[in-house]
């Protein structure tokens, strides 16, 4: 009897060890080789096992490395930037739609078109429209009377203009999951508030945005992770430039390794990035953990004063 137990236990991991099996040698083998690289000298002419190790080298070099601080600093800033103003958008947009009007589904559909379109498409769409001369928007300035605008040519402007792209582009992504979120929320809870006297802007601050914080705690996690690890699009925008005013850090490990041949320095880079992906993703998973919770018991609350 004992046996037959065990035996119906084990049934559930045994169905799972495949998958897992695929999972450690697609994931967790080339994390494994990424750390083992970012401790070598190593250059795209040699084998790995011909690499020198060099211990801690890279690290500290990375340490003192004013570009790739800058780097650093300008990938944290851009997160920060495109992801407040894409979910700031795009729950605003899902607010907005979340009603029965004609031709609303026509509307959804242009909405999230954008983010169906190819990195590298998008980067080339938005260098032709910030060109200096041919460009959109210097042609709607200047048609206006106004000066152009150096959108790919200044420092300043070209952060904004990847800015621009990237939210643009990601918006759709956030109003999608926001849209859904929104559409699933209890009806009993809307209903109570409406009865207890409730305006529209009280319902979505104290009803609907607190009931979505776990989606949209879930979903800004997400869309943080992709924006550190951007690429295409930058890379056909500005490639970092001018100067390193637009080179996110992705963009500097893509160099470090095919333009620099530095494999080593470049999996401390990965390896540091990816650090801080997996700090963000473990604070944001607790705190979704907390608003699950805080959710559940308004749930209860709303269908215990429902009956």
């Amino acid at each position: 009897m004992s046996v037959a137990i065990k035996a119906n236990r084990l049934t559930p991991y045994m169905f799972l060890a495949p998958a897992g099996i695929i999972l450690v040698f697609a994931l967790l083998y080339p994390i494994g080789y990424m750390v083992y690289a970012s401790f070598l000298d190593w250059s795209p002419s040699q084998r790995i096992g011909q690499a020198e190790f060099i211990g801690f080298r890279n690290y500290v070099n990375l340490w003192n490395d004013d570009a790739f601080r800058e780097s650093f600093w300008v990938t944290i800033r851009f997160a920060a930037i495109v992801v407040t103003l894409e979910m700031i958008l795009g729950v605003g947009l899902a607010l907005l739609l979340d009603r029965k009007l004609k031709g609303m589904a026509v509307l959804r559909t242009v909405f999230i078109l954008p983010m169906m379109i190819a990195p590298i498409v998008v980067g080339l769409m938005w260098r032709y429209m910030y060109h200096p001369t041919v460009g959109i928007f210097n042609r709607t300035l200047k048609s206006f009377g106004f000066e152009g605008i150096p959108w790919l040519s200044d420092s300043t402007w070209s952060f904004i203009a990847i800015v621009i792209a990237d939210v643009w582009q990601w918006t759709p992504f956030i109003f999608i999951l926001a849209l859904a979120a929104m559409q699933s929320l209890p009806r009993s809870a809307l209903e109570a508030a409406e009865i207890d006297g409730a305006n529209e802007w009280q319902k979505i601050f104290l009803i609907k945005l607190p009931l979505m914080m776990p989606v949209l705690i879930v979903t800004l996690l997400l869309r943080l992770i992709d924006a550190f690890k951007v690429l295409e699009v930058i890379l056909v925008l500005t490639n970092g430039g001018p100067g390193l005013s637009t080179e996110i850090l992705a963009l500097r490990i893509f160099r470090t390794a095919q333009e620099f041949q530095e494999l080593g320095e470049a999996a401390a880079m990965s390896n540091l990035l990816l650090m801080l992906l997996m700090a963000l993703t473990i604070g944001m998973f607790l705190y979704n953990r907390v608003q699950e919770a805080r959710a559940a018991r308004q749930r209860a609350a709303a269908e215990k004063d429902d009956t």
